[in-house]
């Protein structure tokens, strides 16, 4: 039993030991960091060494040293984990209090630049202009004389008494200040963004000032007559109360019209942005134009009476609803005679390209139909200078007999008129070839022969001539 209770206490007393080790091991991990990086600040903010350094709430670092530099400033030295170093160029460090009730509870908040900012060498310096030092609250109070510290101090104790018992509702009324305070922030802190800027605008304002009080008097009549116009609005009392009791309604409907009116200007911004290079061009054009549109409002304003107009029955609105939808009937299927028929387009493309072999048929004598129409004579072919290349034989019985032309003036006897007629034209041509009222010319452009065997015409039924 003895020999089970030494091997019991050597155990305890190794875990005891290798417990050490690591705790050790830890430590020493955690302060291995060799990162160190300066920061000059106006003054110390009450920071003694050992002071944490955070990020976010987070300690990442201790104050190793502070000392005091060439111009008077505190140089705060702090050696920062491994995790966040090295540092970047433009990070900013500030001195806060971890509570109102210490003296020496300060510690460095760092607020990190950007990862693509330069880094900050070990050993590197975070210059003043990137640093703040807290303001304690004796500072405050030291700029006052001893009368007004004592005054306030009543005013402390004067709005403690006012608040006693009362602290819950305070509490709810100050959460409704955050916004307001946010708000105030930003507000001050775009006016200490760009001082140049606010000090010409105070500048511009003490001028305003001035050009007011030299028109003290239009400035006077002014108020007079505000004064009778507020008169007036008061004595229209049910009137403004029956304004006020709609107004919320019209705000809730304004709201939602605002919201996507918000919309609708961030759809058309790159519609704006394309047209920034062409606006300048248009000038012009729309200079020209402003005339135009001011003589074409009495136009505009009769054609909106004729387009839409009160009452029923006497405008194209109304004419266009009252014509007889033709979509179904062109488009199909309709429903007619009892059964479902096709509509008026695809029956009319069906037929149109069921005729098509016909068409194709009847295309070559177009010419022929073309001469026909030009006084039983041919279309002509045209040479460049605008003249008939070929002429055909002008054809009259009256003056033609054997093929030799009679004497001027002349007339076939009636008798004689059938047997001439007879022996001169070429009747029953009706299968003539597509082209025959052209001669051949030799060179291939007219082959009557090539349409016999496509259309069995006949290639021998020619016109009178040569």
């Amino acid at each position: 039993m003895r020999n089970v209770s030494a091997i019991g206490r050597t155990a305890a007393i190794a875990a005891v030991v290798i417990a050490g080790i690591a705790v050790a091991v830890i430590v020493l991990r955690g302060s291995g960091s060799n990162y160190t990086i300066k920061a000059d600040f106006q003054n110390a903010s009450q920071l003694v060494k050992g002071n944490l350094v955070q990020v976010s709430g987070r300690p990442v670092g201790k104050v190793t040293a502070i000392t005091l530099t060439q111009d008077g400033q505190a140089e705060v030295t702090m050696k920062v984990d491994d995790a966040y170093a090295p540092l970047r160029e433009g990070t900013q460090a500030t001195v806060r209090a971890s509570s109102l009730s210490g003296i020496a509870n300060r510690y460095v908040d760092l607020n990190l630049a950007p990862a693509s900012a330069r880094h900050i060498p070990s050993g590197g310096v975070i210059p003043a202009s990137h640093t703040t030092t807290a303001v304690d609250l004796d500072q405050i109070f030291n700029i006052f004389d001893p009368k007004t510290r004592r005054s306030l101090s009543n005013v402390i104790r004067g709005s403690a008494n006012q608040y006693t018992g009362k602290g819950a509702p305070a509490n709810a009324g100050l959460a409704y200040l955050s916004p307001s305070l946010a708000s105030s922030s930003a507000l001050f802190s775009e006016l200490n963004r760009d001082t140049s800027s606010f000090r010409r605008f105070i500048t511009a304002n003490s001028h305003l000032v001035t050009d007011v009080s030299q028109r003290a008097n239009d400035l006077a009549g002014l108020v007079d007559n505000l004064a009778t116009t507020t008169g007036a609005i008061g004595r229209q009392g049910a009137a403004l109360q029956s304004a006020i009791q709609q107004l919320p309604e019209f705000m809730r409907r304004a709201n939602t019209t605002f919201v996507n009116l918000r919309a609708t200007l961030r759809d058309l911004t790159p519609l704006v942005n394309e047209s920034k290079p062409v606006a300048k061009k248009l000038r012009p054009f729309l200079r020209e134009l402003r005339p135009l549109a001011q003589d074409a409002q009495p136009t505009v304003r009769d054609l909106v009476s004729l387009i839409k107009k009160p009452g029923a029955n006497n405008d194209l609105i109304d004419l266009t609803r009252s014509n007889v939808p033709v979509r179904n009937v062109a488009i199909g299927p309709v429903q007619a005679n009892g059964a479902s028929r096709e509509g008026a387009f695809p029956a009319s493309a069906r037929a149109l390209k069921a005729s098509t072999p016909q068409l194709a048929s009847a295309r070559p004598y177009a010419p022929d139909l073309m001469g026909w129409f030009d006084d039983f004579s041919h279309s002509g072919v045209y040479d460049a200078l605008g003249g008939v290349s070929r002429a055909a034989l002008y054809v009259n019985l009256f003056t033609l007999s054997g093929n030799v032309p009679n004497i001027p003036g002349g007339l076939i006897p009636p008798t004689d008129r059938a047997a001439n007629f007879a022996a001169n034209a070429k009747l029953h041509q009706n299968n003539r070839c597509p082209g025959s009222m052209e001669r051949d010319t030799g060179d291939g452009s007219i082959n009557l022969q090539a349409f016999a065997a496509q259309t069995g015409c006949d290639p021998t039924q020619t016109p009178l001539g040569p």
